[in-house]
């Protein structure tokens, strides 16, 4: 996939600290669950798997930010990681962080640009 590009959703589908929208991409032929979010006026997008276990963020669909749409929250050990870098702040996955989709916006619409680094 590498050099790939796709539409992942409208940039009006995404408001700051709100809700995310899933999506799922390709990883060594493997659907992989990923997420785009909006967090102080740029599109951030990360693979939907805590650093600590695999297992999905969201606590329902879209819902990734805390109370105060400050950071992103796993909602199976609380896990919370910095939105800008998806760095691990806080929990069991403390040396880890998000492994980052690279994405853009253009022309209203955020866009996956070539392929996430994927770590095993």
């Amino acid at each position: 996939m590498a050099g790939s590009e796709r539409v992942i959703c409208s940039s009006a589908d995404l408001t700051d600290s709100g809700d995310g929208v899933r999506f799922e991409l390709d990883v060594d032929g493997r659907a992989e669950p990923a997420f785009a979010v909006r967090y102080r006026g740029r599109v951030y997008a990360y693979l939907n798997r805590c650093a600590h276990m695999p297992m999905e963020l969201d606590w329902k669909p879209g819902k990734f930010f805390d109370v105060w749409g400050l950071h992103l929250i796993c909602s199976t050990h609380g896990a919370t990681y910095a939105p800008d870098t998806g760095r691990c702040l806080r929990g069991p996955c403390f040396t880890e962080g998000l492994i980052p989709v690279p994405v853009e916006e253009s022309a209203g619409r955020v866009i996956m640009k070539g392929d996430p680094r994927v770590r095993r």
